[in-house]
Parts: structure tokens; sequence; C-alpha cells
């Protein structure tokens, strides 16, 4: 699956070999796209949010009850970020959505999911991490729920595009920044490692 400009959408039903142009019902730009409990989910600009339950065939316009741009998706329990700090969260499926308030009116370029205590800490389980511009990281300890944001310092004020958790969090951004914690989480601890590069870093996962 793959989104972009335009409102494209390109659905791939042989390990990527070859590529279908699906009709999204949509002119506005996709920006992020993730699989949750056999539906797919795609956000984009002006509050944009299409979901779909036939592997990406046909695709349905979902209420995202804000017109801020949306750029990142985690398909853990289906949590979007966007301008202004927004932060929605579904728990149907991509079908309704509902905004909380994240502390912070800093454009949200991309949020994880814990699990499996990845993102535990002293004071509670962490379950969700969020960056964006500024250099903002937040996190929830709200559970499944994510009603409890604040602030995380990263040690920089760079725009953050990217964060993934695994066996340590990594966050990457402006002119090739990245950043990691590898202390359980446990610290507002985070670590500028030299990546080589000044470009500008979208996208981590591992």
């Amino acid at each position: 699956m793959s989104v972009g400009g335009g409102g494209f959408i390109y659905t791939s039903s042989d390990n990527g070999t070859s590529w279908d142009n699906r009709t999204s019902g949509t002119s506005n730009w996709l920006n992020g796209v993730t699989f949750y409990d056999n539906t797919f989910v795609a956000v984009g600009n002006y509050g944009t949010i299409l979901t779909s339950s036939d592997n990406g065939t046909t695709w349905d316009n979902r209420t995202s009850g804000t017109t801020n741009n949306l750029y990142g998706i985690t398909g853990r329990g289906l949590w979007v970020v966007g301008d202004n700090g927004t932060i929605l969260n579904s728990i149907d499926n991509g079908t309704s959505w509902n905004q909380t308030n994240s502390g912070t009116t800093n454009i949200l370029r991309s949020i994880t999911s814990g699990g499996q205590g990845y993102l535990e800490e002293a004071g509670g389980t962490l379950s969700h991490l969020a960056v964006g511009d500024n250099g903002t990281i937040i996190g929830s300890r709200g559970g499944c729920c994510g009603t409890n944001w604040f602030e995380r310092p990263s040690g920089t004020k760079v725009h953050l595009f990217g964060i993934t958790a695994g066996e340590m969090l990594v966050a990457v951004g402006y002119t090739g920044t990245i950043l990691t914690n590898t202390n359980e989480y446990r610290e507002n601890t985070w670590t500028s490692r030299t990546s080589g590069t000044s470009n500008f870093l979208l996208g981590v996962n591992y």
C-alpha cells in the first residue's frame, strides 16, 4: 500500500511486483497509511481520513472533526497526529474519531505505540510517543486512551519527522538529526547520533 499527492493510492497483491491505482475519492494529499484489524486507514491534508476494508480496492471518507493537516498514524489502537498539536483516536476501526488535548500547538509529524512494555518508565507505562516541530516529543500514560499527554525534553529545537519504538526509541528529523533513547525509557534522556548527512530524515522503522 502506498499513498501520496493528489489523493493517489496504489496497492499491490504480488509482494510489490506490480501496482494498481485505486480511486480514493479525494484530491487531497495523503501523508500516511496503516493497517489495523483488517482495515486500511489513510490520513492526509485538511483532516482527510479514509478507510478500506477490502484490501484497498474501495475507500470510505470518514469525518475526522478537524480541518488540520494530518501527517502520522500508528496501527496500534489507531492514533493520528497533525497540525496545531492535533491528536485523534478511533476505537471503531476508523469509522469515528475523537480529539484529545496534546498540550502543544506545535505540528506533530509522527506517532508510535509502545506495546510489550517498550515504553515502560517509572511512574507508569507510556502508551504512545509523538514527535514534531521545534524538537517536540510528547508522551502519554493513558493506556489505550491517551488521556494524559506530557512533554519529554528532546534536547533539540529542530523539527522531528519520524519516531519508532522497539528495543530502543529512535527519532529522526531535520538536517540529518537522529536521536536515540536506550535506557528502557525510564529517563527523559535522548542522545544525538551522527548520521553523516545534512538531508532531512522523514521516517524510521525496524
